[in-house]
Order: structure tokens, then sequence, then C-alpha cells
């Protein structure tokens, strides 16, 4: 009995490990107490996997199996964040060298070496190796599936047993190591190998696993407590091009400085994770083996700072410009970050929005061309301080409310962004505002107090009429292939506006649902939106 492995069942099962490690990464977080209790395990799992994730993206369509294996391998590697990341990374590539050898088929013996195969790596890997971690997990996971190989011929079954070795093996890491046992948790490593091995046991049987053993996940351990122990203050990471011929002798230069070193990679390309109190010396170490790049330098007592201020969770940050606006973004779960004409946005101000959210995933909407330069700016410094940000180009605040219907905040972080982007992008918007002097647009000359229709960000139709130009910008936004017409009322708008055009939708696309929100926004007397 043999499994087929092939490119779109892979990337499924990829996905679905990452969306696994994002439900549980706040647990895993939790556990955190080894290697530093910098509550950060959890999240480095995860945005490991989502490199993977990305770099499989990344292929053009119709890459074969093997191609889809490489790249998720070499994301990984790229991407592999901590100590955590790291051995996961080298873990599922350890894996992958044997499984790349088995697309026409894969048996159970094929799987109990590639669990084999996936350990070894792991513990090649680690510069000292302690009992009672990830590690262990893993060794329990291979030692399970060789067994079920000599008993069972069916892969999807030897697989099985040995995900049911590794969480039996997880229960019991608190008695192999004092750390977690003064803590009262178990290794949150392991933890995250155990989400792993589950999705691929839930994708190739069906069936969900049995409930893990209860674990007891602790608050985030206080500097000085007697859990943080004295130990390097820095973790050094850096991607290093060289020969593997060199790496034996890197990994001696390295070792001396400090502790929790583990080196991963292959073939020209490796990933260094160490933490030292001499940063320059690991650099160093480096680049006397090769062309380190990507360097990356943690002081833990920051971080564990940080991670005690963050609330976690995911803040969704929206630029408003009007109370009635700021209210429905509130109401939409969303941070209004109020501006004006005199009240412009800085980019000290969108940084300031974004720390003092504690949050560490944040969706910024910009709402406006002239501000998604300095929220990228602002997101630049938040991602240097370990907080997941992303920035959204929307250019009005219809496209953000847009975005907001269709947050769901149970879905990983990833996935989100990708769906708000769209809805965003595929929002069809206009606006009217009145012209303060004679002047030129891109429709010809304007007086003052003339109404001025903008499409799709450009100056389109003059006119006098506040109800006549808004008509013409939804024909213009095409009223008859739409759904839903959003009108945004400003505080400039004329009371019979929202009324006049609602009925002339009933009247030429009774189809379209109309609705009205009071924004009572500056400048802009109307916005509309057509979805």
């Amino acid at each position: 009995m043999a499994l087929r492995i092939e490119s779109e069942r892979f990337g499924a099962w990829v996905r679905l490990c990452t969306e696994s490690l994002a439900v549980a990464r706040d647990e895993i977080d939790a556990l955190n107490v080894f290697p530093v209790p910098d509550s950060d395990t959890g999240t480095n799992a995860y945005f490991t996997f989502v490199s993977g994730v990305e770099a499989i993206d990344a292929l053009p369509a119709g890459a074969t199996p093997l191609d889809t294996m490489r790249a998720f391998a070499e994301g990984l590697l790229i991407g592999a964040r901590g100590n955590c990341g790291t051995i996961l990374a080298e873990l599922v590539r350890g894996s992958l060298r044997v499984l790349r050898g088995c697309v026409d088929g894969l048996t159970a013996d094929d799987v109990a070496e590639a669990l084999g195969a996936a350990s070894a790596a792991a513990y090649a890997a680690v510069g000292r190796p302690q009992e009672g971690t990830i590690l262990t997990v893993a060794a329990a996971a291979a030692k399970a599936g060789r067994e079920a190989a000599a008993a069972d011929d069916d892969p999807k079954r030897v697989f099985d047993v040995a995900a049911g070795a590794a969480r039996e093996a997880l229960a019991l890491t608190p008695t192999q190591f004092e750390k977690l046992a003064r803590a009262g948790v178990v290794d949150a490593g392991g933890r995250a190998l155990v989400v792993v091995l589950d999705s691929v046991a839930f994708a190739l049987t069906g069936r969900v696993p049995s409930p893990r053993p209860a674990t007891v996940p602790v608050p985030l351990v206080e500097p000085g407590s007697d859990l943080a122990e004295d130990g390097p203050s820095y973790e050094v990471m850096f991607l290093l091009r060289t020969p593997d011929e060199r790496i034996p002798a890197l990994r001696e230069a390295l070792e001396p400085l400090g502790d929790s070193l583990v080196v991963v990679g292959g073939e020209g390309l490796w990933n260094v994770h160490v933490h030292v109190d001499d940063v320059g010396a690991a650099i160093e170490a480096g680049i006397g083996a090769g062309s380190p790049f990507q360097i990356s330098v943690t002081h833990f007592a920051d971080q564990i700072a940080r991670a005690a201020s963050v609330t976690g969770g995911r803040v969704i940050i929206s630029a408003v410009t009007g109370p009635g606006l700021a209210d429905l973004t509130s109401r939409a779960g969303g941070t209004p970050l109020m501006f004006g004409p005199d009240e412009p946005l800085s980019v000290a101000m969108v940084t300031e929005a974004i720390r003092d959210s504690k949050a560490d995933e944040v969706i910024c909407l910009p709402n406006r061309s002239g501000h998604i330069a300095m929220f990228e700016a602002a997101a630049a410094a938040a991602r240097d301080e370990g907080a997941r940000v992303a920035v959204l180009p929307t250019t009005v605040q219809v496209q953000a409310l847009t975005a907001l219907a269709v947050h769901d905040p149970g879905r990983p972080f990833d996935v989100v962004v990708v769906a708000m982007s769209n809805a965003a992008g595929a929002t069809r918007h206009g606006a009217i505002t009145i012209a303060a002097e004679d002047g030129i647009t891109m429709a010809g000359p304007c007086k003052a107090g003339d109404v001025l229709g903008v499409v799709n960000g450009d100056f389109a139709i003059i006119g006098a009429s506040q109800a006549d130009v808004a008509y013409e910008i939804l024909q213009r936004l095409d009223l008859a292939t739409a759904e839903m017409v959003t009108l945004v009322l400003g505080r400039d708008c004329e009371p019979q506006v929202s009324d006049e055009l609602a009925a002339r939708v009933r009247r030429d696309a009774p189809h379209v649902d109309v609705e009205v929100i009071e924004g009572d926004q500056d400048t802009y007397s109307l916005f509309l939106a057509v979805e």
C-alpha cells in the first residue's frame, strides 16, 4: 500500500500546518520557558511555516512535486525564526530529503525512514542537545514509526501511530527537564512539533487526534525570577553562503561563545542561530566562514519586556476623517486614527498608534495615497520590534470599510491580509467635493462653488448639483453590474442627496442595495462605493 505525493496535496498539507500553528500560537507562546522565557516560540514556529508557504506560492503554475518540496524546504531555511523555528525547519527538511525519492509511491517504511531522518538531522544541527524538548518528541515519533512500520504496511497508520507517540512524549517532557517541571508546562517547541505532526496525521487519515495531554500555560516569566536563569544576553541569527565543508569549523568557533547553537542547511546555504554575550564575535565567526547576510540580533531583556507589554491578538488601524467614520470603524472592529485638514498624520503618530495597540499583528489601512509611505515607515519600525505589520494600499476610506467587512479574526494573519486586500482592491469608488476657488482639473476648468466628481481617484465630472454629479459617478462606476452601493455622507452634503440617489438607484437598478452612512467628514461631501 503506497501513497502518491502530489503538488496540490502537499501544498494543502503545508497550509493546514500553518493554520494549525496560527490557532495554537498563543498557547505555545505561553508555554515558552526554554531556552529563554521570551514568549515567542509559537510565533517563531508559525512564521517559519509562513515563509515556506510564501515560497510555494511564488512557484509558477504546474510546478512538480519535487519543485514544490524544494521550494518549501528553502523557504523554511530562509525564513526560520528563533531556536524552535530553526529546529522545526530542519526536522521538516530532514524528512523531505527522504520523501523526495518517494514521489511516485510512499510506503510505510518510507514514512518511518523520513521520521528517523528528521530526528537525526535535528540532533545533528543542535550544538548541545537537551532532552525533554522538541528533540525528544521527534525521537519518540521516529521510534514509534519504525516499530509501526515493522508491523503494518499502511503508511497512514504508521504516521498516525508516530503522531500519537509524539503527543505522549510531549506530556512526559516535564519529567525530563526540571525547568519545565518548575514552570508546570510541557515543552513549547515540542508542542509546536505535535501540532505539525497532528496536522499531517489529519491530512492523511481524516481523523481528529484524541485530546492532547493537559498542559498548564503560565504567564510570561518575569526577568529575575528563578526561571529566567542567567545566560547569554543576545540571540544572533544570520543566513550564510559557504561551502558545506566549512561548517564544522564554524561550529567550533561558535560553540564556546554561548549556547543554543543550531546550524541548519546544506548545498551552500545555511541558517545559523546562537545565543551569545559577544555579538561581534559571533558575526566575525560567520564572516570567517563565508558570506553572512540577513543578520538579526535580539536583546533578550528588551524582548522579554516587550512581550510582557504585548496583549497579543490583532488590531486594524484605519485612518479616518470625521466622527461618523470613526464610530463606524470602531463598530466594525477597527481602531480609528483621526486626521483632517488641520490634523495631518505623521510617521510619529502612526508609529505611536501601532505601539500603543500592544498587538503582535497589526493591519494598517492608510486610506489616502499620501499616507501610504508614512504607514510603511512606521510599519518598518514596528517590525524591527517584533510585530507583524501589513500595510494595505487603500487610498479612500470606503475601501477600508469594505476591507473591515471581510476581516475574520479567527483566520491566519496572511490569509486575512489577502482577503482584505482583494476586497479593498475590488471596490470601485468615487466622491464629490465643492471647488473652493476657480481652477483647472482633469475634467476641465471649474469655478468656485462647482460640484466636482471624483472617479477612482481622478477628477472626472464638473456640475452644479450634488445629486446629479453623484449619480453620474455611480454610472461611471458601472452601477448596472453592482450588488451594493454605499453612500458616506459628509458634513457638507445636502440633506436631500442621499434620498434622491437611493430613489434613482431603485428606479434604474432595482437589484442593487443602497446603504447610507453618516460619516460627517470634512472636504468631501460624499463618498461613494460600488461593490
